[in-house]
């Protein structure tokens, strides 16, 4: 409460009031749940009256399956419930086995009634995906009347409610680019590149995304948020001379021109498609586009072809603007000559000067270069280059290089006959639906988008059937230029009861081309995923901290946790040689809660106090830490999630390094553990892995 006499006193005071009920219950569950998690489910029933109270708990759940003497199910719903007696002013716990029926959502409701007194309470728990989920895709394409056989085949010793069969048909081959939109949207780390990349997919995709009808695509409304919540972001980021850092605004190791550029690309395609981008974000950004030179530091001086690829970028990106500047793309391509200049770098400038009437010669001289040095097969076409030790720099790779290139060929010369070569490259390096990294997939994004818009002619009018073996499953009308696509879901459960091998047919019957996505996702039964090893070895433990008796490591390798304790989870990393834009991310068991330190709610966590000649043991191999405070501190950001713990850093030395941070253990139960797992995030097949582990906490 706020007073105020005039202009001359001025009070205020301050006061807190509570509002109980004499009876109340209150759920105490986790934040998560992990596919495969059996737990005990707490429940706080509080007593506030002055006479002890024999109270009726009850609770019901949808998916999740209430294991206790009682449980009635009632269609989805399973309910159960227990009399427990609470003292005048005190409170009683009760708990509720619950495990996990299927990924997705479970809710519970909790009911408490003693007399004339009650209460109630509901909540929802997010359960995810199994830590040892397996998807595999084929995609294929006819504009021949007649029937397509695919062979499938149902996975052995699965779980008969998670995943199945996924038929998607389309009269566009945008489908094909699903997968590859939604692993840019889902994308679940948040650097600005990665924000960039995601804002670009939208932004160039906005007018066909209603062809994206497959699971876990967002809404349109949601697809809305995420571009105010992304904007925001990068605002926040923005420093003054106009660049962005890659995880802040200030207080990062290493400066990327190249970053700003992709952002600067993000916020004006998503400024032309409509969506609200402040003007002083773009404007700051203007000069510095325009003198990226003068922003090079001592990391640039051994890599001209680096040099040169992020000019060009900002040409490219600068154009998007309308500021034009062709004086300077031809003194780039002087400088750096055709025959040296990066590929993806010759593909921006190609693009940039293809619509210049005066740049005809340098047109068809980088058209004949980039002829002359295609790596081509009867089918498919690519093209290879290396930035040698400044590609981090960058966030470089191969698969980008073919998107920028596509792009620019389409641009300048679309009747060449290595444009649909490369089409087929691209859709033939993805692995189950998309490529790699959040620049492979962006910039590829871009480019078939054009391609689709640009080759496909003719308009669709055929009806397609599909069979699964001989049972009829339903048929899809394609009737003129529509992006729509139709999805069947067969379930798991069906495919186990028909069993062994059968056929998935598709009847084509019209005028058109049919493109079709065959999908097979499942779970097996058996939860434990081995540890790998591709350019990472990762390894994790459980340490107590109050009490060596707090956690125990099994013989089989499991843990067990006491319920209430203070644990370190601990994380050893060997990069056997140099890594760049390294992501480690540690999956918490659901009955293990983070202790942030950067809250100011959080208890005093405990420094993690390890010694300098600590050794970590790998099979046969051993290796030390090293200097204690570098492998301690080796990582730029880190995100706490209720689900995970982050740590990323854009260059890592070869050697051992040190990752901890403290939980509590809040929920008794037996909780499956998915892997910890690192990974270069724009070079994803270099990564490494733990096994799955199993907590129990008691």
């Amino acid at each position: 409460a706020v007073a105020v006499d005039k202009v001359k006193r001025f009070g205020k005071s301050e006061s807190n009031i509570t509002a109980k009920q004499p009876l109340m219950v209150r759920p105490s569950a986790p934040r998560f749940m992990n596919f495969g998690d059996k737990v005990e489910l707490p429940v706080v029933v509080q007593n506030q009256t002055d006479q002890d109270m024999t109270v009726d708990v009850a609770i019901r759940a949808t998916n999740a399956d209430l294991s206790v003497p009682g449980a009635v199910a009632t269609g989805e719903l399973n309910q159960a419930g227990k009399r427990v007696l609470v003292k005048a002013n005190d409170r009683a716990e009760v708990r509720f086995p619950a495990s996990t029926v299927k990924a997705g959502t479970a809710r519970f409701q909790f009911v408490v009634s003693s007399g004339k007194f009650s209460d109630a309470a509901e909540i929802s728990l997010p359960v995810w995906t199994p830590a040892t989920t397996e998807a595999f895709a084929t995609y294929g394409t006819t504009d021949q009347n007649g029937a397509v056989f695919q062979p499938v085949q149902t996975p052995g010793d699965v779980f008969s409610q998670f995943g199945g069969l996924e038929v998607t048909t389309s009269s566009t081959q945008l489908q094909e680019l699903t997968d590859a939109f939604i692993s840019l949207t889902n994308y679940p780390y948040m650097c600005s590149e990665q924000i960039a990349s995601r804002m670009i997919s939208i932004a160039a995709m906005r007018d066909v995304l209603s062809a994206f009808k497959a699971k876990d695509m967002p809404t349109e409304k949601e697809l809305e948020g995420y571009f105010a919540r992304d904007i925001e972001i990068l605002k926040s980021r923005q420093r003054e001379n106009g660049s962005f850092g890659l995880w802040k605004r200030d207080g990062e190791r290493y400066n990327y021109p190249f970053l700003t550029i992709h952002v600067a690309h993000a916020l004006v395609l998503a400024k032309a498609k409509g969506y609200k981008v402040p003007d002083e974000m773009i404007n700051k950004m203007k000069p510095y586009l325009k003198d990226v030179e003068k922003h090079f530091d001592e990391w640039y001086k051994n890599s001209p072809q680096v040099r040169w690829t992020i000019s060009a970028y900002a040409l490219y990106v600068r154009d998007l603007m309308g500021d034009k500047d062709t004086a300077k793309a031809k003194r780039l391509l002087a400088e750096a000559t055709i025959e040296k200049m990066p590929f993806e770098a010759l593909g921006w400038v190609l693009s940039f000067l293809a619509n210049d009437a005066g740049s005809t010669a340098e047109v068809e001289a980088i058209i004949r270069h980039l002829m002359n040095r295609t790596t081509e097969t009867a089918a498919a076409a690519n093209f290879v280059t290396n930035y040698g030790d400044g590609a981090w720099l960058i966030m470089y790779s191969n698969r980008r290089a073919d998107g920028v290139l596509l792009e620019a060929l389409i641009k300048a010369q679309p009747t060449n006959d290595i444009v649909p070569k490369l089409v087929r490259g691209l859709l033939a390096h993805r692995t189950k639906g998309h490529w790699g990294s959040t620049q492979e997939n962006v910039f590829i994004l871009l480019a078939l988008d054009k391609y689709f818009n640009t080759f496909e002619k003719v308009t669709p009018d055929f009806v397609t059937r599909i069979w699964l073996g001989n049972t009829y499953a339903g048929e899809e009308v394609f009737k003129g230029r529509s992006v729509d696509s139709k999805q069947l879901d067969i379930p798991m459960s069906y495919l186990i009861d028909q069993g062994g091998t059968s056929n998935i047919i598709l009847d084509r019957q019209g005028a058109g081309r049919l493109y079709y996505r065959i999908g097979m996702k499942y779970a097996p039964k058996n939860l434990k995923l081995e540890p790998a090893d591709y350019g990472f070895t990762v390894l994790r433990s459980y340490e107590p901290i109050d009490d060596k008796e707090d956690v125990k490591q099994n013989a089989d390798g499991s843990w067990t946790i006491k319920s209430g304790a203070r644990v370190r989870v601990r994380l050893t990393m060997v990069a056997q040689a140099r890594r760049y834009h390294v992501a480690l991310v540690d999956n918490l068991p659901a009955g293990l809660e983070i202790l942030n330190p950067g809250l100011a709610v959080t208890e005093v966590v405990p420094v993690d106090t390890q010694p300098v000649t600590s050794v970590a043991t790998y099979g046969s191999r051993s290796y030390g830490y090293g200097s204690w405070w570098w492998r301690q501190h080796w990582f730029e950001h880190q995100n706490f999630r209720d689900e995970r713990a982050e740590a990323f850093t854009a260059l890592l030395w070869e050697g051992v390094y040190n990752y901890s941070y403290v939980t509590r253990a809040t929920t008794p139960g037996q909780f499956v553990v998915p892997p910890a797992k690192a990974e270069e995030m724009y070079a994803p097949e270099t990564f490494g892995r733990t096994g799955t582990d199993f907590v129990t906490v008691e």
